[in-house]
């Protein structure tokens, strides 16, 4: 069994404590060995896959954040579920409506994705340094909420302006709040500072594990599957293969996490004043109860689902193919 990497060096006193908090060299080290797992071609790819997954389904996110917020408010339309909602709004708006906020969204799920294969492997290349096992189910958690983090803190304030974009209901451009992402993150900074733009950040960290569960079980269900195939583990396998163990991948998690992105969307609502998650949670449960936190779920699964298919087989072949693997 192959050992963990050496990481450094910290002096142990009697009582088992460190004696100095780490060696000078050891911070910079890290850092040094972390960016030697650095790989731009996991960017451009995850990247690459986001943006084609977003361009194919953006009007089903659309329909899933306008379901995630229905709450009772007199200004919203009522949709009688996700046919009618997308025919509303071609009726009222055309096509540009089932589009609205997709600009953020190309660059939010573009950044996201690339983002997180980039930090994403470059943290588990930095976990297996120097061994000749395979990470555990736990290591790929962990690795994966690690990226998760990053991701979210550089990307919120594009999610934000997303959802505000997407939730203006008027069809006359001209009584619309926001004139497109750029005006949006301007305004939002003007009138509400930073804070606004990073509303929705402490549930988006809860989401973090969404990421993980997901990456996690899709790196067992790789692994298990080389096993039973008898072919190494970062074998390349088919179309189909990919896209199964994606979608078994994203079910899970979105079953497991989804009560998290209906808070999240209702916190960064501009239509709505909520006082903070705990707030978000009780008047959720008080008016409508356990099912509320599932709102807009089955849009939500009949978006994500393809768009983490189509996410991944992209990225598994792009990549592949950057890195000269393509065999």
């Amino acid at each position: 069994m192959g050992s963990a990497p050496n990481h450094g060096t910290v002096n142990v006193t009697e009582t088992g404590l460190p004696s100095k908090p780490v060696s000078a060299v050891s911070v910079v080290a890290h850092v040094q060995q972390v960016l030697g797992h650095v790989k731009i071609e996991n960017l451009v790819a995850g990247l690459s896959g986001g943006v084609v997954s977003t361009l194919a389904l953006h009007p089903l996110d659309l329909v899933k954040i306008r379901f995630a917020v229905s709450d009772g408010l007199e200004l919203r339309p009522k949709y009688n579920g996700i046919l009618h909602c997308m025919k509303s709004i071609w009726q009222q708006e055309g096509l540009r409506g089932l589009y609205q906020g997709v600009t953020p969204n190309i660059w939010g799920a573009g950044a996201s994705w690339g983002l997180y294969f980039f930090f994403y492997n470059a943290i588990k290349g930095y976990t297996k340094e120097g061994r000749q096992t395979e990470l555990s189910a736990t290591e790929h958690l962990v690795s994966a909420a690690e990226a998760g983090v990053l991701t979210l803190t550089l990307t919120n304030p594009i999610w934000v302006t997303k959802t505000r974009l997407v939730l203006q209901y008027n069809a006359d451009p001209t009584r619309k709040q926001y004139n497109g992402m750029v005006d949006a993150l301007v305004k939002i900074y003007r009138h509400e500072g930073v804070p606004g733009l990073y509303k929705g950040y402490v549930p988006g960290l809860f989401g973090t594990s969404h990421g993980a569960l997901q990456f996690m079980a899709y790196e067992e269900l790789k692994r298990d599957y080389s096993k039973y195939k008898k072919v190494p583990s970062d074998a390349k396998l088919n179309a189909l293969e990919y896209i199964t163990m994606a979608a078994l991948s994203k079910i899970f998690a979105v079953a497991t996490t989804y009560p998290y992105q209906v808070v999240r969307a209702r916190l960064q609502d501009q239509h709505n004043r909520y006082n903070g998650v705990i707030d978000v949670i009780r008047r959720t449960w008080r008016n409508e109860g356990a099912a509320g936190f599932y709102k807009g779920i089955f849009p939500n699964l009949i978006r994500v689902t393809p768009a983490c298919c189509i996410t991944f087989l992209v990225y598994e072949n792009v990549s592949r193919f950057l890195l000269g693997q393509n065999k």
